[in-house]
This record gives C-alpha cells, structure tokens and sequence, in this order.
C-alpha cells in the first residue's frame, strides 16, 4: 500500500526525497520504495522519518481499517 501521508509531509516540508533520504541516513530509493509501498521500512527508520518530519508513528505508519479494508491483509494487498 502507498504512504500518501509520508509522501504528503515530506511535500508539506518542500523536501525532496533525497533530502529525507540524507536526513535519516538512508537511500533515495529506499524513500521512493516506502512510498510507493515496495518496502517495509525497520522501526529505527521509521522513528527517524517521523522525526524528520515533524510527525508521530501513528500519523505516518499506522494502518487505519479505512486503509486495509479495500486490499485485505495487513499491508493492504491479498
């Protein structure tokens, strides 16, 4: 499943995803794979994209049922 809200914050801070990706010490790809939902990133990182960003675990990483309920499964895909 996308990360529309990771993606909407980095945008609201006019950061591109290099610029995160340097700030928490990861790739620029890694950022596009969180993003696009390709990767499941470890709980360091998403601490240290939260604190990027200005933003908590829940705002960025947690799952709502509105989110899975359309794909099934945990990450939104059957």
């Amino acid at each position: 499943m996308k990360n529309l809200r990771m993606k909407a914050a980095r945008a609201a801070l006019g950061l591109s995803q290099q610029e995160l990706a340097d700030a928490v010490g990861a790739s620029r790809q890694t950022i596009n794979a969180i993003e696009q939902g390709d990767y499941n990133p470890t709980i360091k990182l998403c601490v240290a994209i939260c604190r990027a960003l200005g933003k908590s675990l829940d705002e960025l990483f947690w799952e709502s049922e509105e989110d899975t309920s359309s794909g099934g499964g945990l990450n939104g895909k059957s």
